[in-house]
């Protein structure tokens, strides 16, 4: 099929420091669509039969221009999303990391798996599937690409991007690197389309597999289109991470923590720490430490090394998250910090605290993305594994203990994907990453990652009498 006639959009770059648009891109025409996608499965059919060791020039090639540019890429993602330059520099050299771990890892990862059947000989062997399209959001607008096109890419597949619309400079930049890097034409494309273009890619019969990461409607949306026509996907959604301190805790060393996991990208990250869970014992004085700690953050210029905290992404998010705190508040919880926008240009919020939240208040089950931490009191450790669990959320979570196999024991009873014990340290190139629940399902990163767009083949060989 051909992806048909739909309204022509606008992607924007807004600087959400001073609110000020610096470019718009308009969508791509159907024709144009037609040709990228048509040039992809183009470029399938040769880079498939291309050696591991010959798609790793490339995609090391790629990692290494992101490590000696990455000033050059982090700065665009500063003025674009208003992530505070150290953490956007940071987001550079872990997108090149990722490359790398696949350019160097890929072969043995995707290697024929010897079988030991009762009779013969058998093996598993994997192949690539086709053109995948990649749906990423703008929170983190290298990691987010660099986590497909590492291990999709040597896996053998090529790949078709839509990013956020708010991000389309870091986009147009990704989709450079591969050029630079020496990607024939159609390895890498970056789409921008608008909603309706994106649903019929899904159908178009030449994408062979979708991996979404966003909200739980995107997913639901991307997922059942995928489903509907029977391909393949992954789906990498929002989160509500628990983060449960126990009363033996080490409080400098958790909220620590506790500050970097809720602040962490001004708090837009889908496993940020975001229900804090505290056992009465300690509660109090977790309580005042963390408040201090945040009420300390100060906003600025997020180019500046100085500034503690950096705006919203847009002034949408923060106009939405506002609403959902004054909701929670007139559904019955206590603000004890915060809750209120900057008075100065950009789309900034004060660090906020919210107590109190009963079972009944949307904010119970809602997602707040941005500065805004959840504060629950609990008696034991029971009832704070049964608050982790009442979640429609299953991505990560952390707990903070001096007893580490107390810390195992607790990580083992929380149904998510992925649980820290002492840290929350949330991702390595070598480790997977995905939830469960609302969170979506499949993996990404690590070994995992890159089965996640390939044919599985079982080949037996038997030597027996034919059947008469």
């Amino acid at each position: 099929m051909t992806i048909q006639s739909i309204k022509r959009d606008e992607y924007h770059s807004v600087n959400p420091a001073d609110g000020k648009l610096s470019k718009k891109f308009e969508t791509l025409s159907d024709s144009e669509l037609e040709t990228k996608i048509a040039t992809a499965a183009k470029a399938f059919e040769t880079w498939r039969h291309k050696t591991y060791a010959e798609r790793a020039i490339i995609v090391a090639k790629a990692a290494k221009i992101l490590h000696t540019r990455g000033e050059e890429f982090a700065r665009i993602m500063t003025l674009e999303m208003g992530k505070r330059i150290a953490e956007a520099r940071g987001e550079v050299d872990f997108s090149s990391r990722i490359l790398a771990y696949y350019a160097e890892h890929a072969e043995k990862f995707l290697a024929p798996v010897k079988l030991h059947p009762t009779r013969g000989e058998a093996h598993m062997e994997s192949s690539p599937l086709g053109v995948i399209f990649c749906v990423e959001p703008w929170n983190f607008p290298y990691y987010q690409l660099a986590r497909v096109a590492g291990p999709h890419l040597m896996a053998g597949n090529t790949i078709v991007v839509k990013h956020a619309g708010i991000v389309p400079q870091c986009a147009i930049a990704f989709e450079k690197l591969w050029a630079e890097a020496g990607a024939p034409t159609g390895l890498y494309t970056n789409l921008f389309i608008s909603h309706e273009q994106s649903n019929r890619i899904v159908e178009d019969v030449r994408i062979k597999g979708v991996a979404l990461t966003g909200s739980v409607a995107a997913g639901q949306t991307i997922a059942a289109t995928a489903g509907k026509n029977l391909k393949v996907s992954s789906m990498e959604l929002g989160g509500s991470d628990a983060f449960i301190v126990l009363e033996d805790a080490d409080l400098e060393h958790t909220v620590k923590w506790a500050v970097w996991g809720r602040m962490y990208n001004a708090g837009q990250t889908c496993c940020a720490a975001k229900r804090f869970i505290v056992l009465d014992e300690i509660a109090d004085k977790f309580l005042e430490k963390f408040k201090t700690a945040l009420a300390a953050l100060k906003a600025g210029d997020p180019l500046d090394e100085k500034t503690t905290l950096g705006p919203l992404s847009t002034e949408s998010a923060l106009v939405q998250l506002l609403k959902q705190v004054d909701s929670a508040v007139a559904k019955g919880a206590k603000l004890v910090l915060g809750g209120k926008r900057i008075d100065r240009p950009g789309a900034y919020m004060e660090p906020t605290i919210l107590t109190d939240i009963k079972p009944n208040n949307p904010a119970f089950r809602e997602e707040f993305f941005g500065p805004v931490a959840l504060f629950f009191r609990v008696k034991d450790e029971d009832a704070a594994v049964a608050l982790a669990n009442d979640s429609d959320f299953g991505l990560g979570g952390s707990v903070f203990t001096k007893d580490t196999a107390r810390g195992k024991r607790i990580a083992s009873r929380i149904e998510t994907g992925m649980m820290f014990i002492n840290s929350i340290d949330w991702s390595d190139p070598e480790l997977p990453f995905g939830g469960i629940k609302d969170s979506g399902y499949g993996r990404e990163l690590g070994s995992m990652g890159i089965q996640e767009f390939v044919n599985k083949k079982l080949v037996r060989t038997l030597v027996a009498e034919a059947p008469q």
